[in-house]
């Protein structure tokens, strides 16, 4: 063979082995439902790539809402329903059937908390106890529309022969009327299930899955009962029976794999993209405070594990940006600059370098490409304090000059140990000159850290926290690990929107290598302590 020959041959090799390589994506295919859509009640981009903005529009929420008006019959406010007002009779046949075989204790806690059953035991129990019991309880029927459960409880009274039969019911809103013996000092009423947003409405008439509804009114109810174990199980359940994969991650994401898989990559990207465009469709609407906060820690976003990328970071920012310039929302997208003071004088470690990368990244904002005109105009760089924060201008003949920021994007604010290194000064100036309008921290670490002449010392602590909290999570996703160990990992806490339930995930292989998913194990609408959470992985192994 000639050696021609054998170099074509070669080659030939090559690009099959790149061709398959790059059609390899573990088995992780970015779901349909996480795929960018244009969002009901925004205006959706036009064709030839500029933006438009209603002019004379002051003030964040006028702009957004004006667009908000102009839309399309497509991504109008929706007149009916696609979703029913209450269960099949499938999904409400395996839920009781469910709770029925595999539950019947927690039921029983369910008559004595929330029923006036429970005030009947405790009062004949006074003075002799165990003489009134609760043998069994299970569920007769389920209805959401009237928000109640039908209960058949059997009890046995001492003196007498035969059990007694009775039904009650449990409202899926009840608060506690009475304190069972397994219950400790710590349960407390939960406030209900927050209702549906005007964006979650404007979506569908219904706002909400009722199989969605259910399942977070029972963990509510299973909250204050301390069955805790339950919640995660009912979630399964409702992604299961045809809810809409609340609390869901996708299977096979590898994240043991370092680096990640680009599908996995783009599968957080444009969840959290989405994420933060809902959040600031319901800052728009007044029905959540600007303030807000992203967490996405996976191994390549958490910067106390070596395998740190901060091109994944970048990545992620500029989608985030995209996707809401791509709604007709100008986005600053800001980086701390150097802090401290002579010699010390620096930038904090993650973000050493990130101004300057996100800037010369390839944003499609050139002319011809599909972002033109993008970088500049609808998006543009800054870092953190009052003086990066844009207000409209206009001129003596009312044209518009220089046009306000509609949306703040910050980059991993933090303090540094030294002097003059807290972020705290110049990020509360900043959110005071943002106003009302969307400011959203991604990866911020607002503790303090060691300092000199007292700048974060105990002085002034209280406020300091009392500011950092005043952030919101709209996206959180953290992975959980054994003590000091980051791999492998064991799970993740997830919030995956900004309406969602918070939901703890146990991380499991499957056999014979049939890949990896990950398992919900406690659901709340509050972040669920560690204690919590690592007594539902001990009684999950």
């Amino acid at each position: 063979m000639s050696s021609s020959a054998y170099v074509r041959g070669m080659l030939s090799l090559l690009l099959l082995v790149v061709a398959l390589v790059l059609r390899r994506t573990d088995g992780f295919v970015v779901p349909t439902s996480s795929r960018r859509q244009t969002t009901p009640g925004v205006v959706a981009p036009a064709e030839d790539g500029r933006r438009a903005i209603a002019s004379g529009d002051k003030h964040y929420h006028n702009t957004y809402l004006h667009s908000s008006t102009s839309t399309s019959d497509s991504t109008s406010t929706a007149s009916t329903s696609s979703y029913p007002k209450d269960l099949d009779e499938k999904q409400k046949d395996f839920t009781m059937g469910y709770l029925n075989k595999h539950h019947r204790s927690t039921l029983l806690e369910f008559v004595q908390v929330f029923t006036e059953i429970g005030g009947k035991v405790r009062k004949r129990n006074t003075f002799s106890g165990g003489s009134y019991k609760l043998l069994d309880a299970k569920v007769l029927d389920i209805s959401l529309d009237e928000g109640r459960l039908t209960l058949e409880v059997t009890a046995k009274d001492r003196s007498e022969a035969d059990p007694v039969v009775e039904q009650t019911v449990v409202s899926l809103e009840a608060q506690p009327k009475h304190r069972s013996r397994s219950m400790s000092d710590k349960a407390i009423p939960l406030d209900l299930i927050p209702p549906p947003t005007k964006r979650e409405l404007e979506a569908d008439s219904a706002g909400r899955h009722p199989v969605d509804e259910l399942v977070r009114k029972l963990n509510r109810l299973c909250w204050m009962v301390e069955a805790y174990g339950l919640t995660g199980k009912l979630i399964q359940m409702g992604i299961q029976i045809g809810g809409t994969g609340v609390g869901e991650l996708h299977e096979n994401m590898y994240l043991n794999q370092i680096p990640h898989n680009r599908p996995v990559r783009k599968y957080f990207y444009e969840m959290i993209s989405k994420a933060t465009m809902e959040a600031v469709i319901d800052c728009a609407n007044g029905e959540r405070s600007n303030r807000m906060k992203i967490t996405a820690l996976f191994p390549e976003m958490n910067p106390q594990v070596d395998s740190y990328r901060i091109g994944t970071l970048l990545e992620m920012a500029r989608c985030i940006a995209i996707r809401l310039a791509e709604e007709n929302l100008r986005v600053r997208v800001c980086i701390q600059g150097s802090m401290g003071v002579g010699i010390f004088m620096g930038t904090p470690k993650p973000l050493s370098g990130a101004s300057q990368i996100m800037q010369a990244m390839d944003w499609q904002s050139d002319e011809g490409e599909e972002n033109e005109g993008m970088v500049g105009n609808y998006v543009n760089f800054g870092a953190v304090g009052p003086e990066h924060v844009a207000n409209e201008v206009k001129d003596e003949e009312g044209n518009i000059v220089t046009h306000q920021d509609d949306v703040f994007l910050l980059l991993c604010p933090q303090s540094m140990v030294g002097t003059d290194t807290s972020i705290m000064p110049s990020l509360q100036a900043m959110t005071e000159a943002v106003g009302d309008r969307p400011i959203i921290l991604l990866n911020p670490d607002l503790v303090d850290k060691v300092s000199a002449a007292g700048q974060q010392s105990v002085r002034g602590r209280a406020q300091r926290i009392e500011f950092a909290e005043s952030f919101q999570d709209i996206f959180h996703f953290t992975n959980l690990h054994w003590k000091t160990a980051f791999f492998p990992i064991l799970g993740a806490l997830t919030k995956l929107r900004p309406n969602d339930p918070w939901v703890a995930h146990q991380r499991r292989d499957l056999v014979n290598d049939g890949g990896e998913l990950y398992v919900p194990l406690v659901a709340s609408e509050t972040k669920p302590s560690s204690e919590v959470i690592m007594e539902a992985m001990d009684m999950a192994f």
